[in-house]
């Protein structure tokens, strides 16, 4: 099967004037992004294999998948 990779974009809001925003903001951009990623991945894709299955059991032409994280 051929793939095609899409992006579905997330945004966090921090408050600045929380100090555990604070710590998390004072990380470099790369590393914000690799810890908002990885909680992301850990949090949601766990309730998305239900639904992913649901909308492709019917699946004849394509079937909707969440790619590695890695």
């Amino acid at each position: 099967m051929k793939k095609i990779a899409h992006h579905l974009k997330f945004v966090t809001e921090f408050d600045e004037t929380n100090p555990i925003a604070k710590h998390f903001l004072a990380q470099d951009e790369l590393t914000q992004v690799a810890i908002l990623e990885d909680l992301l991945y850990s949090v949601i894709v766990p309730e998305l294999e239900p639904i992913l299955a649901k909308v492709n059991e019917r699946g004849t032409y394509a079937i909707l998948k969440v790619a590695d994280n890695k």
